[in-house]
C-alpha cells in the first residue's frame, strides 16, 4: 500500500512538472510571437506611400539623424539659390531674397541690406542684369553642433554686354530649428559670411 502511495506521488510530481514545462513553453512561445507581431507593427507603420503622376510609390520614414547630411546640404543649396539667382525685377528679388532670409539669422539680413543701401539691386533691374547661381560642392561637419559648413559655387552675372562668370565661397554655421512651411529642413543658417567672391571669366555677348 506504501509503495503504492508512493508511486502516486511520484507519479503527481513528474505530472507537476510537466505542466510547470509546458506553461513556461507556452509563456516563452506568446513573449516571442507578441515580440515578432509588435515588430511587424512597427514596419509597418514605418512604410508610407505617395502617390506621384496616379502611381503610388513606396517610401520610408528614418531617423532623422539618418539624413542629416542630406538635409543639411539641401538647406545651404536653397538658401544660396534664393539668394543668388535673381531677375531685374524688384518683387522677383524681394520674393527670393525673401525666401533665403526666413533659412538664415540676422547675418544674411546684413548682406541683404548691405547690398540694398549700396544700390546693388536698384543697378540690376536699371541694367537688366540677370544673376545665377551653381553649387559646385557643401563641405559639411556634423560631427559637432551647430554644423560649420563651406560652400562653393559658381555665379553668373548677365549684363546685356558681358557675362561675368565669378568663383563664390561662404561659411557659416547650421542649427537645429522647428520645421515649417518656409523653412522644411528644419536649420538655421548662422553667422554666414563671404570669403571669396573673385571674377573668373568676362566674356563680351
Amino acid at each position: 500500500m506504501f509503495k503504492n502511495l508512493q508511486n502516486i506521488d511520484t507519479a503527481f510530481k513528474h505530472i507537476r512538472l510537466f505542466a510547470f514545462g509546458i506553461m513556461a513553453g507556452s509563456i516563452l512561445i506568446a513573449g516571442f510571437i507578441s515580440f515578432k507581431a509588435f515588430r511587424m507593427v512597427q514596419s509597418t507603420q514605418e512604410r508610407i506611400y505617395i502617390l506621384a503622376e496616379g502611381k503610388a510609390l513606396e517610401a520610408f520614414a528614418a531617423q532623422r539623424r539618418d539624413n542629416i547630411p542630406v538635409e543639411a546640404r539641401d538647406h545651404v543649396k536653397m538658401f544660396h539659390h534664393y539668394f543668388f539667382t535673381l531677375s531685374p525685377d524688384d518683387r522677383h528679388i524681394k520674393e527670393q531674397v525673401g525666401k533665403s532670409l526666413y533659412m538664415a539669422d540676422g547675418s544674411a539680413k546684413a548682406a541683404y541690406d548691405n547690398l540694398r543701401e549700396s544700390g546693388y539691386y536698384t543697378r540690376m533691374v536699371s541694367a537688366n542684369i540677370n544673376q545665377t547661381i551653381h553649387m559646385d560642392s557643401i563641405a559639411i561637419d556634423t560631427d559637432f553642433h551647430p554644423y560649420r559648413f563651406t560652400y562653393y559655387g559658381t555665379q553668373r552675372i548677365i549684363r546685356p554686354t558681358s557675362v561675368v562668370t565669378r568663383r563664390l565661397v561662404t561659411e557659416g554655421r547650421l542649427r537645429h530649428v522647428d520645421r515649417s512651411d518656409r523653412n522644411p529642413h528644419g536649420f538655421l543658417i548662422e553667422r554666414w559670411e563671404t570669403l571669396s567672391n573673385e571674377n573668373l571669366n568676362v566674356e563680351k555677348r
